[in-house]
Parts: C-alpha cells; structure tokens; sequence
C-alpha cells in the first residue's frame, strides 16, 4: 500500500475497533478477569497485547501501538506522557552506571540538561559530538560506550546527521543508535531503513498535530524490544487515553498536513532568504544548510520548522520583531496547526562545541497551515518594526 492508504487504515484492526471506524477511548484501570485462566493468560502474554492491568495498555493503547510501528518502522511501540518522557526512557533503559553516552551537539536543550544533570548524577559519562562528524565518530568511542544518541536536523540550528554512517560504525560496536526522530515525523524520514535501532518522537507535535496534547513514543527494533518494555513499565510510564486518541485523530491527516507545512515553509524560507535583514537561512532543503546533501539522500522532504539568522540586531530590535508579527504567535512547542516563532539570543548555553558566535540573532519559525502569502506579509510588516529600532 501507499503512504497515505497505510496512514488511513494503520491501526484499525478490529480487535480493536469492533463495529466502529476509530478505536473506542477506554477509560480503566482496572481489567476483569473472569476466571483464573483468564487472568493467567494476561499475565503471560500482556506483551502481545492482552488487556492486563490499565498501564499496560487498553486497545486505545494497542491500537495507537500499532499504527506507530507500522508507519515508523520496528518491532513495536510504546508510549509516554511526553516527549522528553521518552527520551528519559529510552536513555534509561540502556545505560547504567560507568557508561558512556555519544550526545550530537545540536540535541534539544532539556536532553542536554538530563545528561548534565541526571545522567552524570548516576555515573554516566556524556560527551557531546559535532552533527557532521558522520563516520569519524569512530574516534570518540569508548570501551564502555552503549548509545550514540542523534537529532537529525539538530535542534534550532538544523544540521543534518549522516545516520547510515554513524549507525554502520555503532554497530560494528554493538553500540545501540537512538535517534530524536520528531522533525522527521512519520512522513519525512524512515529511521529503520538507515540503521536505527530506537526511534523516539515528540508525538505532542506532528503527530497529534493541533496543539492540545502532549505525548511521546518510542518505537524500537525487535533486538532491543524486550528490554525497553520491561524497563519503561519498571518506571511506570503511561499516557492518558484521551490524548491517545487525540494522536490518533493526528495520523488520519499527517501526511497531507505535512504536505502543507513544507510547502509554505519553503515559500516563506525563500522569501525571507531574499531579505536584506537575513543573513543565513537555515532549513535543510537550502543548499547552504549544514548536511543539505546528506538530507537530499535520506529524506522524503521537510516540515514547517526551520531558523534563520539576521546580519545584525540587538534585543531591542528583536523584542521589536517578535512583538509586532501577529499570526506568528511566540510559544514552546511547535508542529500544530499554528505558525510560531521563537529567539535565541545566543547558544553558549546550547552548544559544547560551535558556539556559532560569527553569526547574528537566530530566530526560529514554525510555519502552521496559514496562507504563506498571509504569513510573508505578516513578516514583512514586522520586520518594518525591527528596522526602526535598529
């Protein structure tokens, strides 16, 4: 089947659906069992999907579960109340004390806070690693490395990972890959066929796509299957039904949504590359964005986020542009139906490495589903604003 019959249809078995067209939201903790062999028979397969326990998942669950894996790749799926849920999990999972963690640079900037803080606290050792560094990174393998943690693009500044080549070195290791997989959603790219092992998203933001939920997944390949599971449950994580089947909902218009967001964003980047403001524009569809070629080889396309960084501009003048844009609205998060916009003044806090100091104020865009020509004109007119107060 094609992409989009698959998005229509993944999930919908009817052991989970009965007579309806979407999963029922079950709202349980509790299972009834019967008789002794039925509860038997959940306590020995509930990770085949017997309904056991409540945090060990209903058909809502089994059905989202499903779709998941099936439209991501791997063995299975579970889920998280958040995406930096399910980061921590994954992490969690497979390191332990006197391991050593490769973290890519570029990473989501509460992960790095976990690996500074929690992980360090418990005697795992992180060293974080240039986005380009592809093959080379054989060179900062350790003994006792267990995870090459990539972002692919990397987070704000939206380098671009050579994961075929970075996997293929991991793996003559027996090093486990995990990817941040949430720019690359479930349309743009597809972690299993370049070599990960553990793919973890942020589903609070394509996936679920309208900005009113929050949700993490982690899909994983059937080697590491068992392990995730058991230890995910050790630490109790769950995720409510109603935010499940709100990420249902999500997968039934991702693709065509997607479709969307790249589209605009790519007319707003190249608009916005025209300005005399702009300096760089960092989307990976650019050919100057680091890693363009490597995205042009992996990826089936791109989102609506990208950043762009201003040949000048002090906080008076940012503060000028931000405020007076109006459909871009200034938020956390992104991947809604909504168009953001958010500053980073510098990244000396974000970054280990390049610091990126030669470069003006960056901001970072997510273009929702807007007219473009609405939200360039709403750039435009902000822009008059920040050149003022220059």
């Amino acid at each position: 089947m094609k992409k989009d019959t698959k998005i229509v249809h993944a999930g919908r078995n009817k052991k989970w659906t009965g007579q309806s067209v979407n999963v029922p939201v079950y709202h349980t903790s509790t299972i009834i069992h019967d008789t002794v062999e039925d509860l038997k028979f959940a306590i020995k397969n509930f990770k085949n999907n017997a309904m056991y326990y409540g945090r060990r998942g209903t058909p809502t669950h089994f059905a989202f579960r499903e779709a998941m894996a099936e439209l991501e790749g791997g063995h299975g799926c579970l889920v998280y109340p958040c995406g930096l849920a399910a980061i921590n999990a994954a992490l969690m999972s497979f390191l332990s004390t006197g391991d050593h963690l490769l973290m890519v640079d570029t990473v989501y900037g509460p992960t790095r806070v976990l690996c500074n803080t929690v992980l360090a606290r418990m005697g795992i050792e992180t060293t974080y690693y240039d986005p380009l560094i592809g093959g080379a990174i054989k060179n900062l393998i350790q003994d006792n490395t267990k995870v090459i943690f990539t972002e692919s693009p990397g987070s704000v500044t939206m380098e671009i990972q050579d994961i075929p080549a970075i996997s293929k070195i991991a793996h003559q290791r027996d090093i486990i890959v995990m990817l941040d997989n949430t720019w690359g959603n479930l349309i743009c790219f597809e972690p299993y066929k370049h070599g990960v092992d553990i793919s973890i998203q942020a589903a609070t933001k394509y996936i679920v796509g309208h900005s009113d939920a929050m949700l993490g997944t982690i899909t994983a390949s059937e080697k590491y299957w068992d392990r995730l599971y058991d230890n995910s449950f050790y630490m109790g994580y769950t995720a409510a039904p109603d935010d499940i089947n709100l990420a249902m909902r999500g997968i039934r218009t991702i693709n065509a949504r997607i479709k969307q967001h790249e589209e605009s964003a790519l007319k707003v980047a190249t608009w916005l590359s025209g300005r005399d403001e702009v300096d760089l524009v960092l989307h990976p569809a650019f050919t100057d964005c680091p890693g363009h070629d490597i995205w042009k080889r992996d990826f089936n396309g791109s989102c609506g986020l990208f950043s762009f960084t201003l040949k000048q501009g002090d906080g008076k003048a940012i503060t000028a542009l931000l405020d007076n844009m109006n459909l871009f609205k200034m938020g956390f998060s992104w991947g809604g139906f909504e168009s953001l916009a958010m500053s980073f003044y510098n990244l000396k806090g974000e970054r280990t490495l390049n610091l990126w100091d030669n470069y003006g104020p960056l901001v970072r865009l997510h273009v929702g589903l807007e007219d473009a020509d609405d939200l360039i004109e709403d750039l435009d007119q902000a822009f008059e604003y920040f050149n003022n107060a220059l």
